[in-house]
């Protein structure tokens, strides 16, 4: 049997947006183990499909001690795998590709090329998704990248009709707000999130239009953001507990209102219809060209500077 390894560092977005590239794997070679290497703040993200047998968690961004890296390249070796692609391109990822034994190394044009056997031209401009895909031209696989599939547990689509029921929105609909708030990507340097006093301009201006209700989804980083929210403007809130119920929420939801962020890959997997908003980030890169995927982008970088009023216009139609 054929037995496939990905190392795919980053965050749960990076994941799901890696996930066409293992629907086109497993379509080609149906029979194939599928197995991952991602980091533990993002091992979630695998509840959402059954194309993979076994998610090795190791956080590549840590200070790993040599018996760190030793356990996994223990662990690995025993798998006997016939093939493994990666997103690294550094020297020391390329290099620990080459001492899994590993016989098909792939990986993008880098500095880890000489430890490669299968080396990828790194297409940057293009969406993320189909950039991840690439990949699999390394192993002679040519087809086109498939949208993003999920699939979200039975419980937790349980869970967010349940959810509906108690906030009261189950015959009305709703329109689901994502504010953006992320502590890793701020100590990074890098704001993703839209200031509630926007927000808020905005959650009036649609209110004033369309009678649905705004529900603000709230994860454990998003508390601050929500509670002003709260104070600024009339909305309900909802905080589900894992990945599958926030996705449930989302795909129930008539529009999805967010930000550059790992819930706005999930709304892109459940089809529902979105407006997103960018800041530092490209949309063309995160968002696939699809007429139900809106995206706001910021004039200088900056999320902050979006005017309320384009992001009104988008959700209007306008």
């Amino acid at each position: 049997m054929m037995r496939v390894l990905a190392l795919v560092p980053g965050g749960i977005g990076d994941q799901l947006l890696f996930f066409p590239t293992l629907q086109s794997l497993k379509a080609i070679y149906p029979s194939a183990s599928l197995d991952v290497v991602a980091e533990p703040r993002s091992v979630a993200a695998y509840r959402l499909t059954t194309l993979v047998d076994r998610v090795w968690s190791f956080d590549f961004k840590d200070r790993n001690s040599l018996a760190d890296w030793g356990n996994l390249l223990g662990n690995l070796r025993e798998q006997e795998y016939s093939a493994v692609i990666s997103l690294g391109q550094s020297w020391g990822v390329g290099f620990f590709l080459w001492l899994t034994g590993i016989p098909r190394r792939v990986g993008y044009q880098g500095k880890g090329n000489i430890w490669l056997t299968d080396v990828v031209p790194l297409k940057t401009e293009q969406y993320a998704a189909a950039m991840y895909h690439d990949l699999l031209t390394g192993l002679g696989i040519g087809q086109q990248c498939p949208p993003i599939k999920i699939q979200v547990p039975k419980a937790d689509l349980d869970w967010a009709e349940a959810e509906q029921i108690r906030l009261g929105i189950k015959d009305s609909g709703y329109i689901l707000l994502h504010g953006g708030s992320s502590e890793l990507a701020l100590l990074k340097g890098i704001n993703k999130i839209y200031p509630p006093e926007k927000w808020a301009e905005v959650i009036k201006a649609v209110q004033n239009r369309v009678p649905l209700p705004i529900v603000v989804l709230q994860g454990p980083e998003d508390r601050e953001l929500v509670s002003k929210l709260q104070s600024l403007a009339e909305v309900k809130v909802t905080s589900p507990s894992d990945l599958g119920k926030t996705a449930g929420m989302i795909a129930a939801a008539n529009l999805f209102l967010c930000t550059d962020s790992a819930p706005m890959h999930l709304g892109v997997a459940v089809g529902t219809a979105i407006v997103a908003l960018f800041g530092p980030t490209e949309s063309k890169k995160l968002l696939p060209q699809n007429d139900k995927f809106k995206a706001v982008q910021s004039p200088t970088k900056s999320i902050g500077d979006i005017d309320p009023q384009a992001v009104i216009d988008s959700i209007l139609g306008k």
